[in-house]
């Protein structure tokens, strides 16, 4: 198989519009396309297939670091085309590549359906914005939207450090600057630390992944910067939880103080196949730390929360579940989807059987889970 293959693989991921594209021994190429996956009808992949592929595209830092370890990732520019983030690992003694396809065009904040109050939010000095969800959910489409509207608008130095980096920025208005972590410098935290000697206005940390990393981020949002970071978490009660959560118990009444006036607001979503359409749509989940929710996180009540999104409606403010059962009135997205993405999901089940409606093969295991996770 030569490296002719691989560039046939990856023009058929871009001319299908695929998310990834999986190699793996004992299977044909498969894309994963609008959420499901899709063989390509060419050979069945063997070890040796696999390591042509994988040399084809692996610099030999990222072997190295293959052999090492187990596992490289990284990001290559596939012409003008697009660009691919690849995640080379070993599994059972072979090897296994998947590529992520990032497009080259970047959306605006309408196309990609941001709740409207992120563009007062994003020309703040300084503040610390986060976007949560599961991998896969588009994060790094709604940061690179939000830092490509900064870049076009206003002034500002900004700095981004990602791992690897995804989307290219161009100066436009902003001067970016991007450090991918690993090749440009060892690590978030180190990045962080050193951004605040560089004259930053806008700081994005690709992922918050260790306590020092996010205590340098609460710092940077402290200090005057406006800090964008990403967290796995889903939700925006939960996200907080989870970051006071990462501190020793003797510090965590001082990060909740400091969370409560440095948090700007939590943007959580996930990413859902359409069936009115071709494509992805997403769903949102957006608190605005009002005055009130300020109160509430310092006080340790993150469990009173979501009915306070639920009433910062004027504030643009909306709850995950209310997102989904919007797009699912609307006929955007299938009565399953929305349940298994729910954090509810129980009495989503409920409102769609009041609607008279079923909702499918989902709704036992949904019923059974909502039952599990009320011991947590």
């Amino acid at each position: 198989m030569s490296t002719m293959q691989i560039d046939r693989l990856l023009d058929t991921v871009i001319k299908l519009g695929a998310s990834d594209l999986h190699l793996t021994v004992g299977r044909k190429p498969t894309l994963r396309l609008h959420g499901g996956l899709k063989n390509l009808d060419t050979k069945v992949l063997d070890s040796d297939d696999i390591v042509a592929l994988m040399k084809s595209i692996t610099s030999e830092r990222s072997q190295q670091e293959l052999n090492e370890v187990g596992t490289c990732d990284f990001g290559f520019a596939y012409g003008d085309e697009a660009r691919f983030r690849v995640s080379v690992f070993r599994q059972r003694g072979d090897l296994a590549i998947v590529c992520r396809l990032i497009p080259k065009d970047l959306l605006t904040i309408e196309q990609i359906g941001l709740p409207q109050q992120v563009v007062d939010l994003i020309r703040r000095p300084r503040g610390l914005f986060l976007v949560t969800g599961p991998t896969g959910s588009g994060k790094t489409t709604t940061l690179a939207t939000m830092i490509d509207f900064i870049n076009m608008n206003y002034e500002r130095h900004i700095i981004t450090m990602e791992d690897p980096i995804e989307y290219y920025h161009y100066h436009k208005k902003s001067i970016v600057n991007q450090r991918e972590v690993g090749s440009d410098v060892p690590s978030f935290a180190d990045a962080l630390r050193r951004a605040l000697r560089q004259d930053p206005d806008v700081i994005l940390v690709g992922e918050m992944r260790d306590l020092e990393t996010i205590e340098s981020a609460i710092r940077a949002a402290e200090t005057g910067h406006l800090v964008f970071a990403t967290l796995h978490t889903t939700g925006a009660a939960k996200t907080i939880d989870r970051v006071v959560d990462a501190f020793p118990v003797t510090q965590q009444n001082q990060i909740r103080v400091q969370l409560s006036t440095s948090l700007l607001c939590v943007l959580s979503q996930a990413l859902l196949p359409r069936i009115d359409v071709k494509g992805m749509v997403a769903a949102y989940e957006f608190l605005v730390v009002t005055p009130a929710i300020a109160n509430l996180i310092r006080d340790n009540k993150s469990f009173r929360i979501d009915s306070s999104i639920q009433t910062g409606k004027k504030f643009g403010m909306q709850l995950l579940d209310e997102h989904l059962w919007s797009l699912y009135t609307r006929g955007m997205i299938a009565a399953e989807e929305m349940v298994d993405k729910s954090k509810d999901p129980a009495r989503l089940v409920d409102r769609v059987h009041k609607l008279g409606k079923q909702v499918g093969r989902n709704e036992l295991d949904a019923e059974d889970e909502t039952e599990m996770g009320d011991d947590e």
